[in-house]
């Protein structure tokens, strides 16, 4: 028993750690825009065009609803529902910089 706790500590541990190490070092914001850091350079994201993909997306999900597709339409709402929450994260790093 004592071994499987420390195999399990030691495995948490890890995953915890390349957790971690994979978060980027830090982003940078403009206005209007998201802009990051990355090794090539600096990205930008448009936070309209995300929603305007959020929006398509939610569309298509009620138009799959409607042809009775329900597991499409549960993934479309799931891909929509990501794009919001980074669209979120975005503006809160752009207010917080």
């Amino acid at each position: 028993m004592l071994r499987r706790i420390s195999t399990m500590a030691v495995t948490a541990a890890l995953t915890g750690g390349v957790l971690f190490a994979a978060l980027p070092a830090h982003a940078a914001a403009t206005t209007g825009q998201q802009t990051m850091a990355a090794r090539g350079g600096a990205i930008t994201v448009n936070i309209n065009e995300l929603q305007k993909q959020s929006a398509d997306l939610k569309q298509k999900a009620k138009q799959l609803d409607r042809l009775g597709e329900r597991e499409a339409a549960n993934r479309a709402r799931a891909q929509a529902a990501a794009i919001d929450r980074r669209i979120k994260q975005l503006i809160d790093a752009e207010n917080n910089m």
